[in-house]
């Protein structure tokens, strides 16, 4: 699947990203070998194959879920870039000023 490049511009606002031309260009050509080989992929026949819940047999290489106390409200929020009322402040994601 070719990308164009106005689909590459489109992608690049999503992540907020300012794409040179020559960069549009190359995230094109990367991006859609990449869509290619996923495609590739999708045409293997997996019906002979069981789903896998993990990629290692055996016991859960997770660590236990167990209860902790928490952070201090105030140290998780030392580096935020903005905080308001003992929570971090995000730009509004639809441009406009909510209260």
């Amino acid at each position: 699947m070719s990308l164009t490049i106005k689909e590459v511009e489109h992608i690049a606002k999503l992540a907020h990203l300012e794409l040179s031309a020559e960069e549009k260009t190359r995230y094109r050509e990367q991006l859609s070998d990449i869509l290619d080989h996923i495609a590739k992929l999708s045409e293997l026949d997996t019906s002979g194959i069981s789903p896998m819940a993990s990629a290692v047999e055996g016991a859960s290489p997770l660590r236990a879920d167990e209860a902790r106390t928490s952070l201090p409200r105030e140290k998780l929020l030392q580096n935020a870039p903005d905080a308001e009322k003992g929570q971090f402040k995000v730009p509004s994601v639809f441009g406009e000023k909510r209260k």
